[in-house]
């Protein structure tokens, strides 16, 4: 179902959403495995910290490589994904979940990741980690005004890696969430509308809900899908612009550069690229493939946004 025409102001959004979500986590990378900052002790400004300043980590990889795999194929293609996903796993990236390396190294053995992501559960019940909300935000850009495909494949990228129901879950409300606030929604509308949409899931509504009234202190923002899930939300919603949104979100410390990308997304498709700082924009830059010594910075973000919503 075809909702609204890609106007100027839902394509500003689209790719704030893209650049948002880089930026958020090149500035997280840095405070990764540190402790939470007090307000006096917050890093204000992109930091060099195991890659230089400015540098996207994993989260942004896996994400790249799921939009690409959307540029190619739609509906989703679970073989074309994996194989994406492999490749850049056997490129040696400088950061990889548990959770996902193990899936992947079974899928680079060629067996069906689906499969293996199902049977990982089975044995690791608990295994509710936040690798695949961490990438999801092009779904977004790919299904912006259809949002029945894009509860779909949101649900489907996550349950290549990560089957758990709170990690589907997380996947399918950040990213009808994305897609509201960049037709226009304001920020409580838009939480009430993903909510409803997704059937309020277990978990994850009463994660979302009660974000917003947590203290900082009580945000351990650690590698747990619900736990990203309420810091970004917590970020989004506690602040009125982007810049206070990632910094707020990242001095959490801990997953800061998973935490910090959910919410670059958010708060990108929530005020636009336009309120994005020019000199963070200035800084963004990785390697994209792995090893293809191509330097991807703002602009690319902004042309795959631009290609996934007009495909």
């Amino acid at each position: 179902m075809r909702l609204k025409p890609l106007t100027p102001p839902i394509q500003d959004r689209l790719r704030g959403i893209a650049v948002g979500a880089a930026l958020g986590d090149a500035f997280g990378m840095p405070l990764e495995f540190q402790s939470q900052r007090s307000a006096a002790q917050m890093v204000v400004e992109m930091q060099r910290g195991r890659l230089p300043a400015g540098h996207f980590t994993d989260d942004t990889e896996m994400a790249l490589a799921l939009a690409e795999s959307l540029l190619v194929e739609r509906p989703l293609n679970p073989l074309d994904l994996t194989r994406r996903f492999v490749s850049w796993y056997r490129s040696n990236p400088e950061d990889i979940g548990i959770q996902t390396s193990t899936i992947l190294r079974h899928a680079s053995q060629g067996e069906p990741a689906l499969q293996v992501a199902a049977e990982f559960l089975k044995t690791n019940p608990e295994a509710a980690g936040n690798g695949s909300l961490m990438r999801c935000w092009p779904v977004t850009l790919a299904y912006w005004n259809d949002l029945p495909a894009l509860m779909e494949t949101s649900a489907l990228q996550s349950r290549m890696t990560h089957a758990h129901p709170d990690c589907v879950n997380a996947c399918v409300v950040i990213n009808l969430l994305l897609a509201l606030l960049a037709q226009g929604e304001d920020i409580p509308a838009a939480i009430r509308q993903a909510l409803e949409l997704a059937g309020h899931p277990l978990n994850v509504t009463e994660r979302v809900e009660e974000a917003p009234r947590k203290l900082r202190s009580e945000l351990p923002n650690s590698g747990w899908v619900l736990h990203t899930l309420e810091a970004a939300i917590w970020g989004l919603t506690t602040t009125n612009n982007f810049k206070d949104a990632i910094i707020q979100v990242a001095n959490l410390g801990h997953d800061a550069d998973t935490a910090a990308t959910v919410a670059g997304a958010l708060a990108g498709a929530a005020y636009g690229l336009m309120d994005i700082p020019l000199q963070w924009r200035k800084l963004l830059s990785g390697e994209w493939p792995l090893g293809s010594r191509t330097m991807w910075q703002d602009i690319g973000f902004i042309d795959l946004a631009d290609r996934l919503a007009n495909t």
